[in-house]
């Protein structure tokens, strides 16, 4: 479903391109393209940037939809969860001298 819309987007700025060109400077892209407003071609990427933006507006009435990850939450705010705010530490100044002694009876 999400490649659909993906399409469909890209459709509808196609299309609202090639309607800006025809608006500043009387140039329809797609005709120019495809060989003519009235080539099949032409008329078969017009009826789907016309497709396109009925689908893409019943995307604007659909309800956003609330996802409640933590991985999700964590992406929007850019702060990372590491469950460590309100919990107690661990002491590592041991583990920092074990790992030098292991490296020392290595040499």
């Amino acid at each position: 479903m999400e490649g659909l819309k993906r399409l469909a987007l890209a459709l509808v700025i196609i299309g609202a391109v090639n309607w800006g060109l025809i608006g500043f400077f009387q140039f329809d892209l797609v005709a120019a393209i495809f060989g003519g407003q009235e080539a099949a071609l032409s008329r078969v990427v017009y009826a789907l940037v016309g497709l396109s933006g009925l689908y893409c507006l019943t995307l604007l009435f659909d309800p956003m939809e609330e996802k409640n990850t933590e991985r999700e939450n964590s992406a929007q705010t850019g702060r990372l969860n590491y469950g460590t705010e309100f919990g107690e530490e661990s002491d590592l100044s041991n583990l920092e001298n074990h790992d030098q002694d292991t490296f020392n009876k290595n040499d």
